[in-house]
């Protein structure tokens, strides 16, 4: 089996795995959190959300986790998911280099998700590419492969959002399954489209977990020759706005099979494990990861 000899991932729990727990998490315990997910090798993380605090109360603290984590590690990453201008604005001024910006290919989950038409989000990212020319912008792709009101969506939808963001001066897009339908055969068929449309681009990755598949899904992807993938720690995650959506694949998973595989992520596993275990114990979420509960490191 062909594969790339290494892979990169971006570690979400922060932010897309915190974002549905109902009970607040202290802001110190986020930080231990991410603490720990540098220490495991982590170089590159989503660390919260710049979404207003009366849709996702969760994110109340977007700007004391993001300074705190930006101050303290200058070596890492550190991403945050904004909704609109002023999400990206105050991630900016909170030193954060990155953002990502959420616009789905499906019309109906666009308005559920942003409460705006694709088009208008569209705009709006141009308006914040415009306007902050230092940030690195990335354009996450919620329902690249399925939509919870629409079923599945054209990759012709999928490509053709990916022209506007490009043509505009993205710097990156990220492929969502958001609900976690994809599955193996019609993930290589649309990482087969977008690839023969964008050889030159490094495109990432986020798959859900809602069916099991999406593991098999990021082998294919590996065969297709892609290496950049997001995931968060213990199969945390879900969208408030996706009925159905389970986590996230879980990171140590993802590290554990990769390595097993002879891909190298520059991750511990022992440490990533560690990870999930903290948050098992100071957060108690239910996970869905499988290498938290088997592992005996």
């Amino acid at each position: 089996m062909l594969l790339p000899e290494k892979a990169k991932i971006i570690e979400v729990g922060p932010r897309d795995g915190f974002q549905n727990l109902e009970e607040f998490i202290p802001t110190d315990v986020k930080l231990e959190v991410v603490d720990r997910m540098v220490s495991a090798g982590f170089k590159k993380i989503q660390v919260t959300s710049f979404v207003h605090p009366k849709a996702i109360p969760q994110m109340k603290d977007a700007k004391e986790v993001a300074k705190a984590a930006v101050e303290k590690y200058k070596d890492v990453e550190f991403v945050a998911l904004v909704p609109n201008f002023h999400g990206a604005k105050a991630a900016y001024e909170a030193g954060i280099g990155e953002v990502s910006c959420v616009i789905s290919a499906s019309e109906a989950h666009n308005k559920a998700n942003i409460r705006r038409t694709v088009e208008e989000s569209l705009l709006e990212l141009e308006k914040i590419r415009s306007e902050f020319k230092t940030l690195k912008i990335k354009l996450d792709i919620a329902t690249a492969f399925g939509c919870p009101f629409d079923g599945k969506v054209p990759v012709e939808n999928v490509i053709a959002m990916m022209d506007r963001a490009y043509g505009m001066g993205i710097d990156g897009v990220c492929l969502c399954d958001t609900i976690g339908v994809a599955n193996p055969a019609q993930v290589d068929e649309v990482l087969k489209a977008v690839k023969a449309a964008y050889q030159d681009k490094e495109i990432g990755l986020h798959m859900h977990d809602t069916r099991g598949m999406a593991l098999a899904n990021i082998v294919v992807a590996l065969q297709n020759g892609f290496n950049l993938f997001e995931a968060a720690a213990g199969g945390l995650g879900g969208c408030p706005f996706a009925p159905g959506a389970a986590g996230n694949v879980a990171s140590e998973d993802l590290v554990n099979m990769l390595e097993e595989m002879g891909v190298s992520t520059g991750v511990d596993l022992e440490k990533a494990v560690g990870v999930a275990r903290l948050i098992k114990e100071k957060i108690k979420p239910e996970l869905t990861g499988h290498m938290v509960n088997v592992c005996n490191c």
